[in-house]
């Protein structure tokens, strides 16, 4: 079961590094969810959610 959760997780992360690329591609994420036929929402949602973190500006 753990090994089909982090095939699952690892699956989203590799998902959402692609609707980054699109992003970078169409130039923005509502461009990759109109081509897609989602709405902008999950789009970022997924994103947000499974895409690489943010490095913390905190000190």
């Amino acid at each position: 079961m753990e090994q089909l959760q982090l095939q699952v997780s690892q699956a989203a992360k590799r998902r959402a590094e692609a609707l980054l690329e699109g992003v970078a591609e169409l130039g923005s994420v509502a461009e990759v969810a109109r081509a897609l036929g989602r709405s902008w929402n999950a789009v970022d949602k997924a994103i947000k959610k499974n895409g690489p973190s943010k490095p913390s500006t905190t000190k």
